[in-house]
């Protein structure tokens, strides 16, 4: 039986993250798509240019429509920029028993435009993180969140233990932006599991969006939590691998994982 796994996110007008890139990598691996966009953006290689939000009525209308119809699986919530946004998904998520939420908290685009405001944070915070299965935040997100500077793999422990006492299940505090090897590091709740990578000379648009989304994905196909990042990171390592450069802002593309 096919499997739905849901996305809650922006529009990406570049196709290179958000809701376009999540429900490719969905297809890829296998699960059925579903979409919720909480926002529009204008944006292309060169930076994200205007964001609209969507109504939060219809953002619940989309939550209520699929989930009333489909057997959600799994969830990844990317882009939510306001904090209607941020507390609607938080109090769906709970009325609507969606499993397996993957968090990943988009705070700001590749060129320093803001996609989460501070007071969006702070109901993160609140209200959605002590709701989710797993978060995923890089070394800049993960420092927002808890106060906690990110710069090796023991202060990505302390952020990790920091989010998991917030309330999330799982934190998963990626190791991408730190010196030297990026080495992602996993707490549980009671241990912690480095998951290592190697470093590539890419300047890949997205990437956080496709390793959410593949570990949404990996759970719906009923992968358990240390499984499914494994298959991530190596997903995310051959989508960098195989992305393409596209437009005119010097930015890779995912393509395909194959």
């Amino acid at each position: 039986m096919t499997k739905c796994a849901l996305t809650i996110a922006a529009s990406d007008s570049s196709g290179g993250a958000g809701i376009q890139a999540d429900l490719a990598v969905f297809r890829e691996i296998g699960v059925y798509g579903l979409s919720v966009i909480t926002n529009v953006t204008a944006q292309n290689s060169q930076g994200v240019h205007k964001v609209c939000k969507v109504a939060p009525n219809i953002i619940a209308a989309q939550i209520d429509d699929v989930t009333r119809d489909f057997t959600v699986s799994a969830c990844k919530i990317g882009m939510l920029y306001s904090p209607q946004a941020v507390e609607l998904a938080a109090e769906r998520i709970h009325r609507r028993e969606i499993p397996n939420v993957v968090l990943d908290p988009v705070m700001n685009a590749k060129h320093g435009e803001v996609l989460l405001t501070m007071p969006a944070m702070k109901r993160m915070k609140r209200w959605l993180i002590p709701k989710v299965t797993l978060i995923t935040p890089n070394a800049a997100e993960a420092e927002v969140l808890t106060k906690i500077a990110v710069t090796n793999v023991a202060t990505a422990k302390e952020a990790a233990k920091a989010l998991v006492e917030m309330g999330a299940k799982y934190a998963l505090v990626k190791g991408g932006h730190i010196e030297g090897d990026p080495i992602d590091v996993l707490y549980d709740g009671q241990s912690f599991i480095e998951f290592p990578g190697k470093r590539l000379d890419k300047n890949m648009h997205g990437a956080g969006c496709v390793l959410s989304s593949a570990i949404a994905a990996r759970l719906a196909m009923g992968d358990n939590i240390i499984d499914a990042i494994s298959f991530a990171k190596d997903y995310v390592s051959k989508a960098i691998e195989h992305s393409i450069k596209l437009g005119k802002g010097n930015l890779d593309y995912f393509v395909n994982a194959e």
